[in-house]
């Protein structure tokens, strides 16, 4: 074998090894294996649950079953990104128009020590009225803060205060409360809606 063909084989071996390694690379990143790139399987995200609404209601995931709908983690006392969340939901919901009917928005506390129905209840009182408030005790909120694979940590301020730092993620869930995607709301309102109702 002449130098000319050594380097062909050496340049042929190192792309196949190059394309092993990134094989093998995506499949660790996903925790895949080689047949879950080819066949589609639904994400272990979300699940059956049963929380207090609001108005001191049971709530669950039944509940929205044949509607399309977002859910969001967070809390009352949340200073930004809670209040600016629900604000883009609620915009989404009025864009909607009589389509919000057949939708609806979840919004689940983190904090479920000092968010009580009541509590939901006068903040969700600022926002669109389709969002529903879900609270419960420690365990039940963490159970499904784990089934939505949710990240949350109380964090001490000064004092005997603290905030919670929180996963800041919409979750879009199908008619048969199957998880769909994040839920992008860097976008018009109108666009936003229209993606929605896609799933109605």
């Amino acid at each position: 074998m002449n130098a000319q063909s050594q380097r062909i084989v050496l340049i042929l071996a190192s792309f196949v090894l190059g394309l092993g390694l990134c094989f093998g690379g995506i499949l660790w990143l996903t925790g895949g294996t080689p047949g879950s790139l080819t066949a589609s399987m639904p994400s272990a995200v979300g699940g059956p649950f049963r929380l207090t609404d609001q108005d001191g209601k049971p709530v669950s995931n039944d509940s929205f079953r044949g509607k399309p709908y977002l859910v969001f983690f967070g809390f009352t006392h949340c200073p930004d990104v809670c209040p600016t969340t629900l604000f883009e939901v609620s915009e989404i919901m009025r864009n909607l128009g009589k389509d919000a009917d057949r939708t609806a928005a979840l919004f689940i506390t983190v904090d479920p020590e000092r968010d009580t129905p009541d509590k939901m209840k006068d903040y969700l009182s600022s926002f669109d009225p389709h969002l529903t408030g879900a609270t419960g005790d420690l365990p039940t909120v963490a159970a499904v803060a784990k089934a939505f694979r949710v990240y949350y940590k109380k964090v001490p301020t000064e004092g005997s205060d603290y905030t919670m730092d929180h996963t800041a993620i919409v979750y879009l869930m199908d008619k048969n409360g199957n998880f769909v995607s994040p839920f992008n709301l860097r976008r018009k309102p109108e666009e936003a809606a229209g993606e929605l109702r896609k799933y109605l």
